[in-house]
């Protein structure tokens, strides 16, 4: 690793195997729990283990309408679009000073946090309240947060802010208006207008090679690396067969000063849900499972969260 690459050994670059890293825990958790306390076990009232979620990409956010907001008139989405690219572009070259353990640094202007969390987990078709409450802590404990530049963003340094071994550079975006599925603005009356996109739904979704690609900090390839966990095998065929990945439902909100072209806040809510089937776990045969997941992006970090995860101080 390069030296001073100060994004290589955090976030998402483990996010994968920290996932199944907790599954394989919850699974056999959530059988011993099973066999120990069944009253504890609640049947699926909705969708069965296994069973892919809703295929229809439906929008989540209210339609765009055309008009003048902030004194900038967007006739089509796909203004919209080029807008936004053009402010992503704009505020990723802005910098600011910083010091990272008493070190001087320069980093992104704008940086956020980064959060991850399991909203649901069925095994077999049912959950487990226990287990449930106990994969916050677990989570919590195998995943860390590190700030990053406006997503998507692999670094907190726009020099390190690259995907692929630098093929993928993260501080232009490269989202198109075939990728999204709604917008909408609004004009704040306070000099800012916020910009909302939904982007279409993908699978198994990768970094800048699709719709939430360009969009979100993707988890990427999640059967490439359950293949390196020696715990976990498949009774019938291989992670390629048995591990169906779904990016639906995410937006992201952007806050623009529309005469400097500054972004003043964002938030970015990334959704994922995992059909895990056929899975073996030490003695646990022939499982299947359905996880949902939220990612999420706040921009501007907190003094806080710069300081406790990567002992970052402004200035």
């Amino acid at each position: 690793m390069a030296k001073g690459n100060v994004g290589a050994k955090s976030g998402l670059s483990k996010v994968n195997k920290i996932l199944f890293i907790l599954f394989c825990i919850v699974l056999v958790g959530t059988i011993v729990f099973v066999v120990v306390s069944p009253a504890k076990v609640a049947e699926n009232s909705g969708e069965e283990s296994g069973e892919a979620a809703s295929s229809e990409d439906a929008a989540v956010i209210d339609e765009f309408t055309p008009g003048t907001y902030g004194g900038i008139e967007f006739k089509t989405v796909d203004d919209v679009v080029k807008y936004y690219v053009e402010v992503f572009n704009y505020n990723k070259t802005l910098t600011a000073p910083y010091h990272e353990k008493g070190e001087a640094k320069t980093y992104y202007k704008l940086l956020g946090d980064e959060k991850l969390e399991i909203t649901s987990l069925l095994v077999d078709g049912k959950e487990n309240a226990t287990i449930n409450k106990l994969v916050p802590g677990i989570m919590g404990n195998l995943f860390s947060g590190s700030p990053k530049g406006l997503s998507p963003s692999d670094n907190r340094d726009p020099q390190y802010d690259t995907r692929d071994d630098g093929k993928i550079d993260e501080k232009q975006s490269h989202l198109t208006v075939d990728d999204v599925l709604a917008c909408n603005v609004k004009d704040n009356g306070d000099g800012t207008i916020t910009i909302t996109i939904q982007p279409k739904g993908a699978e198994l979704s990768f970094a800048d090679k699709d719709s939430q690609g360009r969009f979100f900090n993707v988890l990427g390839d999640i059967t490439g690396t359950v293949s390196q966990i020696s715990v976990l095998s498949f009774s019938q065929g291989d992670a390629n067969d048995n591990i169906k990945v779904l990016y639906q439902g995410g937006t992201g909100e952007v806050t623009v000063d529309t005469k400097t072209k500054e972004v003043t806040k964002a938030y970015y809510l990334m959704k994922v849900h995992l059909d895990i089937t056929h899975a073996n776990v030490t003695i646990i045969k022939d499982k299947s499972a359905t996880m949902d997941l939220e990612y999420s992006n706040t921009y501007p970090a907190s003094d806080d969260f710069l300081k406790t995860s990567r002992e970052v101080t402004r200035g």
